[in-house]
């Protein structure tokens, strides 16, 4: 345990009258951030995308406090026991059953151990010089289907057809090669995980993004270092704050194109990695 550890969370829905798709963990040295993957279609599950970020993170967190099991064997068989957990009343086969991005970081007393899969965001501050470990995969498919939905305002008849379109190709490309990899029944595609390993010390700034969180930067609101200072000085409220504004300002997404007004933000920040009481303020 690194004594000083300071750990400050926000996680917001996207609209009030929508579950938070968003799950996170940040107590004992490990960090994880779950994004369940927006269901636009029947999912051949009764449970849905919050239960299911729910508990495979829950699942995960379990397995990954042993420190001695890497990151993606947790994963793996985090994935494998949900999967038991609703297969006799759920159709897992199913081409949208429930998925969900995942960010783990797990903290030793001079090093970090991240594992990245799907679109969570990574950033390891080590006096100014950052490291980001996004994975891209998901946002590289359905290019065609992508660019046409981005042609039509938030909140009419025509971005929701074209949304549904871009839905299906998203979902033809999803866990198979060439594609991209994520979260939902299969426990093999914890292997195509982003997985690395980085130093810390007293200097270290550690965060952890939902992509609704990153559009702090995806937006072009502020880069890489300027979304860790704010987290660092305001902390993660601040930063999805910042959000809101841009999403309220701009709520037909006719400046900053997207798929939806306004997305679930979650952001884990962490620093303080010597010294003396962990810290954690929500």
């Amino acid at each position: 345990m690194h004594d000083s550890m300071r750990i400050l969370v926000t996680s917001e829905p996207g609209s009030a009258d929508r579950d938070n798709e968003d799950w996170l963990y940040a107590r004992e040295n490990l960090v994880a951030v779950l994004d369940g993957a927006t269901a636009r279609t029947d999912t051949g599950c009764l449970h849905g995308v919050t239960w299911y970020a729910r508990r495979l993170g829950e699942t995960v967190v379990d397995l990954a406090r042993d420190v001695s099991m890497p990151l993606p064997t947790a994963l793996a068989q985090a994935i494998g026991r949900v999967a038991e957990e609703h297969r006799s009343t759920c159709d897992l086969e199913h081409p949208g059953t429930p998925s969900a991005a995942i960010g783990l970081v797990r903290f030793h007393p001079t090093s970090l151990e991240y594992l990245v899969l799907g679109d969570v965001s990574l950033v390891v501050d080590q006096d100014g010089q950052l490291n980001v470990v996004s994975d891209d995969r998901v946002s590289r498919t359905a290019a065609a289907e992508r660019m046409a939905a981005d042609q039509h305002p938030i909140g009419s008849p025509s971005k929701a057809i074209a949304l549904l379109a871009m839905k299906h190709a998203e979902l033809a490309a999803r866990n198979v090669p060439g594609g991209y990899w994520i979260a939902e029944a299969d426990p093999s595609v914890a292997q195509h995980a982003l997985i690395g390993t980085a130093p810390v010390d007293d200097r270290t700034r550690v965060a952890v993004l939902s992509d609704g969180a990153a559009r702090a930067v995806t937006l072009g609101l502020l880069d890489w270092p300027g979304a860790v200072d704010l987290l660092c000085s305001e902390g993660p409220a601040a930063l999805i704050a910042r959000v809101r504004q841009a999403e309220s300002e701009d709520p037909h997404g006719t400046r900053w194109r997207r798929n939806k007004r306004s997305d679930d933000a979650t952001a884990v920040y962490v620093d303080g990695f010597a010294g003396g009481g962990p810290v954690i303020a929500i």
